[in-house]
């Protein structure tokens, strides 16, 4: 009797076991995890910047992004024009250059925007008379500073004192120089412009191996220079336009600043 009990208890022990799933079975009923109440930890994420430019960001000098249709340029403030500097750069910060047009684009030679006046303007309209709030800003030149292509450059009318817009610029293009051709825009319109100016070596070798506009040099304000994006001016002044130079499909621009 003892025998049959032990064995019927064996027989209960058994099947108690059986009836229990297996690990494999059981895990796919878990109830799910509870969500958290946390929010997950979104990665900073940093504007990818082409070239060595990144390198810069963290100096002093101030550093723009300028977005176009036809893609994005970087370009440097620099320092040595105070003034030139700081106003770009709270024209950026207010938004301003935010959908204005290069409104003007001549093929070896330069591309300007900046007017006001572009931003709603109809097809065809000429631009080029619009301002921000305010004064021209007094000329600024710099022995140092020519017109090599990449060039930022304030625009300006024909005013006696060549004091520039405060808003509009323009991004030298240009072409290859060579030391005859720049010797002869030296003497016919650089000189009398600034007589004490004179070209030095690097300078010459520049305006030779990738261009510029020399016959804008002391006439016009140079505040900084493209240092990433160089085709970019290549395709807008190559873009298709109209008499007055004003791309038949528009070209606009955002600016925003690095660093």
């Amino acid at each position: 009797m003892k025998r049959l009990y032990k064995s019927l208890f064996l027989l209960f022990v058994i099947a108690a076991i059986c009836a229990q799933p297996s690990f494999a079975q059981s895990k796919g009923k878990l109830p799910a995890k509870k969500a958290s109440a946390h929010k997950p930890v979104q990665k900073k994420v940093t504007a990818v910047i082409p070239g060595d430019v990144t390198k810069l960001v963290n100096t002093g000098e101030k550093l723009v992004e300028i977005s176009t249709d036809y893609g994005i340029m970087i370009a440097k403030l620099y320092d040595s024009t105070p003034v030139y500097r700081d106003n770009f750069i709270k024209l950026v910060q207010d938004r301003f250059y935010d959908s204005l047009l290069f409104h003007r684009v001549i093929n070896q030679f330069m591309i300007q925007g900046g007017d006001p006046l572009s931003k709603n303007a109809e097809d065809g309209q000429p631009l080029g008379n619009g301002s921000a709030p305010g004064d021209r800003i007094p000329a600024d030149f710099k022995p140092y500073f020519f017109h090599k292509k990449g060039v930022l450059a304030a625009a300006r009318d024909n005013n006696p004192e060549r004091a520039s817009s405060n808003c509009q610029f323009y991004i030298v293009q240009g072409k290859p120089v060579s030391e005859q051709e720049l010797d002869k825009v030296y003497n016919e319109r650089v000189k009398p412009a600034n007589p004490s100016f004179v070209y030095n070596k690097t300078q010459k070798e520049i305006y030779n191996r990738i261009g510029g506009t020399p016959f804008l040099d002391q006439s016009y304000t140079v505040f900084g220079e493209v240092i990433s994006g160089l085709d970019i001016i290549d395709k807008i002044a190559g873009a298709p336009k109209d008499a007055s130079d004003r791309p038949l499909q528009n070209v606009r621009m955002k600016i925003r600043v690095l660093n």
